[in-house]
């Protein structure tokens, strides 16, 4: 059986309650591979073990999935050994046969201090071995090769290199949220975040079908897939609103459309992300991107909502946003031409600086309540798992 080293970071900083986060951690990432033959998992002194067959096509797999599992620093395919120098150099040398480098350096970790040689001194002593063995230079400060090793209460580890991973806390530590999705480039971004920060995000898609097309319905499947691969199990809410853009249209001024529109899609993803036990609400909005992301705008939208509004990427251009859609895989999707709810019945002016009182005015045109009620009776609710998908269209109910 072959072993990766899993690290993490932020969770060591959380005191008495470290035991809990990485609790999660380690059962998060048993559910990641749960449909991998014979990988166990479990917990070690500031670490996590993962244990595999020594098979390549594995540890390709499984690199592919820690690098989404929030909360893991870094990951390494590493070799166990006996604690004991002569054993970890005599392991250090075999997994070096048949590397090539210029210099090198040993970087250790006595995580078990009655080892009876500092972390110092492993190192110099280690570093000596392998030095006299492959008459390699020794580099502090810019070594070709880092041979990492790690030592435990019974037993210590030795690797060469390090992955990366997402960083953050454990999906689930952190509550619920609901995240408007739209099925552009902003909004998976700013889901992805919360789910970074330990978030479970329920995800609310406003949609027109069937006066448009259904392709922005399409997208916003693939894109609840693709971060289901990060939290593991999600929630998609899909809101018909084309008949509500409709009645809108019918009642309110031109300028004024697209601020009642994000209202009342507030107002819509509150009542559902308070019956999925949510306790928050999430946007992709930036400020200054489009003619309902002004302040004053953000302000009165905001206004009637009862429970926080986050905005993770409030304050980021776009070519960021891209560049982070593109790592977390959501970009090809999210650039798909179709035909979004927010496009239709779009007026040529849309107002940039609009007051409470205004829209008040304006709504009052229109039973809110009502609107509400229908769009929430009618949304459809799809749930997705990873690793083994399983797709279920259920009416929206309590949790």
């Amino acid at each position: 059986m072959a072993s990766v080293l899993v690290h993490y970071q932020e969770i060591a900083l959380k005191g008495k309650n470290r035991p809990w986060f990485v609790e999660r951690l380690v059962s998060n990432i048993r559910a990641a591979t749960a449909d991998l033959a014979q990988v166990k998992v479990r917990a070690l002194m500031g670490r996590i073990e993962l244990r595999h067959p020594d098979d390549d096509a594995i540890w390709d797999e499984l690199k592919r999935r820690l690098a989404r599992v929030p909360g893991i620093a870094n990951y390494s395919r590493a070799i166990r050994t006996p604690r004991d120098l002569d054993a970890i150099a005599e392991t250090a040398l075999a997994e070096l046969a048949d590397v090539e480098a210029s210099s090198f350096r040993v970087k250790a970790q006595r995580a078990d201090k009655r080892f009876p040689l500092t972390s110092p001194e492993i190192e110099r002593q280690l570093g000596g071995r392998l030095k006299a063995a492959r008459n390699w230079t020794v580099s502090l400060t810019a070594p070709g090769l880092t041979v990492w090793v790690e030592i435990l209460n019974d037993e210590a580890f030795c690797y060469l290199r390090k992955e990366p991973g997402a960083g953050g806390l454990p999906s689930g530590v952190s509550g619920r949220v609901a995240c408007l999705l739209s099925g552009g480039i902003d909004s998976p971004v700013a889901a992805y975040r919360l789910i970074k920060r330990g978030c479970r995000v329920r995800l609310v898609h406003f949609h027109s079908y069937p006066i448009l097309s259904n392709t922005s319905q399409e997208k916003a499947v693939e894109l609840a897939e693709l971060l289901t691969r990060y939290q593991l199990d999600s929630r998609l809410y899909l809101v018909a609103f084309g008949e509500i853009q409709r009645r809108v249209v019918l009642a309110i001024a031109p300028p004024l459309r697209v601020v009642v529109y994000r209202r009342l899609m507030l107002r819509i993803a509150e009542r559902i992300a308070r019956l999925s036990g949510a306790g928050a609400l999430v946007t992709g909005e930036a400020v200054g991107q489009v003619a309902s992301q002004t302040l004053d705008n953000m302000a009165v939208i905001d206004a009637v909502a009862s429970m926080p509004v986050f905005r993770p990427l409030v304050g980021m251009d776009k070519e960021e946003i891209v560049n982070e859609a593109k790592h977390l895989g959501s970009y090809d999707v999210s650039i798909i031409p179709d035909e979004d709810c927010c496009t239709l019945f779009a007026p040529k002016h849309p107002a940039t600086r609009t007051t409470e009182r205004q829209l008040e005015e304006a709504e009052s045109a229109l039973d809110m309540d009502a609107l509400v009620d229908e769009a929430v009776a009618t949304a459809e609710r799809r749930d997705f798992k990873f690793p083994t998908p399983a797709l279920t269209d259920t009416p929206v109910q309590a949790d």
